[in-house]
């Protein structure tokens, strides 16, 4: 008896559509979600610096067009009146994106950052003028706390909902009935619980007793300490500003460290912390765009001094006089190729605020180094504990504004009196310039505007230590802050 293939040819038959209906879904999904588009190449290691994608977009990344609308959703989430500038980004005129935010597609256009988010910044001479922006300086007017808070504010927000996002995003765009959908019924969505969780993450920041970081200064030790680490919170604090970046060549050589604390011994354990930091993860670009980072910074000196006429010229009787004194007083532990200089200098010995550095921890260490060279394989130099806080280079001084690794000295002048003879608390993040005091304008009207109070009194805030040079009479002093200037 034969049998009838028309059964067989049937389940064949529906086997094939089957798969192809499996196919065309996989495909449909990878298509939508995790195809990438590599965006134009950016020719200029500036422009590439500011706003070249570091890989941050794929598993960071937040989709464009919601980024666009959330602050017209929730103004009353933001700091301050002006969009995302409310939190002291850095913003050039005709450019689409505040520097150090990046955008490229993974399935959908998606928003990142790289590390000129905390490390370019401006400056104005006076009031009416526009801002001039320096990159590898320290952004001292960027409040990533509040950004961080901010995302996860308005997506425990009632509002954020895929109806208002869209009717918003309509203003704008016309996504088309797919990418609606998408939107709809899986993007938003999906951002609400991202952001949701990470404010979750970030819960250890709100705790009573932690001073809030202000700008220009992150947690920037026990972030990794808690999310690569993942280690149980100990409730320390480790406030500090953000660091400058350029003129990477003299951090360079056998046996020298880098960051506040020491942690780093390579330049190139730096730029992979500080990528993962922002998102990035080792994949075939990572290699590439570390060497481009590498030769940038390595490349990029710090700017001069800006008064060249006038009351606040550098006068050079008075600075050479001044670097006979910083010969004696500063070079040994601050002069690239002296002893001292790009090394620890013993917690007790600097006595500046100790919480910054009780914060990272040798168990810290060795599982963030498990978790980024095992873990992500990125086989970097491994970051340690150190014994203190580093003495490093000078370059650029006059711009790196508020003092000490957690900015709580507004000016150079305040930093060669004693410690009791400091400010208690001041003005930071404003980029009006003084040039009297060596330093930001940090009290009266100005310094006011948008400015965060900062308390020394507060925890991780004390502006004690560093005594090196306190003691000299008046007229010494001026001589040293003139030379300084000239850095």
């Amino acid at each position: 008896m034969k049998s009838n293939p028309r059964p067989r040819k049937r389940r064949f038959l529906i086997f094939v559509l089957v798969l192809a209906a499996g196919g065309a879904t996989a495909w449909f999904g990878w298509y939508k979600f995790f195809r990438q588009v590599e965006p134009t190449p950016i020719a200029s290691d500036e422009e590439w610096f500011k706003h070249g994608s570091l890989g941050s977009e794929s598993q960071f990344g937040i989709p464009y067009w919601i980024w666009v609308v959330l602050p017209r959703i929730f103004p009353d989430l933001m700091p301050g009146t002006g969009g995302y500038k409310s939190f002291g980004v850095v913003w050039e005129p005709g450019s689409e994106l505040p520097v150090g935010f990046t955008k490229k597609t993974v399935g959908f256009p998606r928003v990142g950052n790289n590390c000129a988010l905390c490390h370019v910044t401006t400056y104005r001479l006076k009031e009416e003028e526009n801002p001039v922006v320096v990159l590898g300086a320290p952004a001292h007017s960027f409040n990533v706390q509040a950004m961080f808070r901010f995302f996860s504010q308005a997506a425990n927000d009632p509002r954020f909902n895929a109806n208002t996002l869209l009717s918003e995003i309509n203003q704008n765009y016309d996504l088309g009935l797919c990418d609606r959908l998408l939107y709809r019924f899986a993007i938003i969505p999906f951002t609400r619980r991202a952001f949701i969780q990470q404010g979750q993450q970030l819960a250890w920041m709100d705790r009573p007793g932690k001073p809030d970081w202000g700008p220009g200064r992150d947690d920037a030790f026990n972030l990794p300490k808690y999310f690569l680490a993942h280690l149980p919170e100990d409730h320390s604090v480790g406030q500090c500003d953000f660091a400058s970046a350029w003129n990477l060549q003299v951090r360079k050589g056998t046996n020298l460290f880098l960051n506040w604390g020491g942690e780093s011994p390579s330049v190139y354990t730096v730029l992979v912390d500080s990528s993962v930091g922002v998102g990035a993860r080792p994949t075939r670009d990572f290699e590439p765009n570390m060497k481009r980072l590498d030769g940038f910074l390595s490349r990029l000196q710090p700017p001069h001094w800006p008064y060249p006429n006038g009351p606040y010229a550098i006068k050079a009787d008075l600075a050479a006089t001044g670097k006979a004194l910083y010969q004696q007083q500063c070079a040994s532990c601050h002069e690239p190729g002296q002893p001292q200089c790009n090394h620890p200098v013993p917690i007790k010995e600097i006595g500046t605020d100790r919480e910054r550095f009780d914060s990272w921890t040798p168990e810290a260490s060795r599982k963030t180094n498990r978790a980024i060279n095992e873990g992500m394989g990125a086989h970097r130099p491994d970051t340690i504990k150190n014994v203190g806080y580093l003495a490093s280079p000078l370059d650029g001084l006059w711009l790196r504004a508020p003092y000490l690794h957690n900015g709580s000295v507004p000016n150079l002048r305040a930093l060669l009196q004693p410690p009791e003879q400091r400010p208690q608390t001041f003005y930071r993040g404003g980029d009006l310039y003084d040039p009297a005091n060596v330093g930001f304008v940090s009290s009266g009207p100005a310094a006011e505007r948008g400015g965060f109070l900062l308390d020394t009194r507060q925890r991780g805030n004390g502006n004690q230590g560093h005594t090196y040079g306190t003691a000299l009479p008046a007229g010494e002093k001026e001589a040293l802050l003139e030379y300084l200037k000239t850095l």
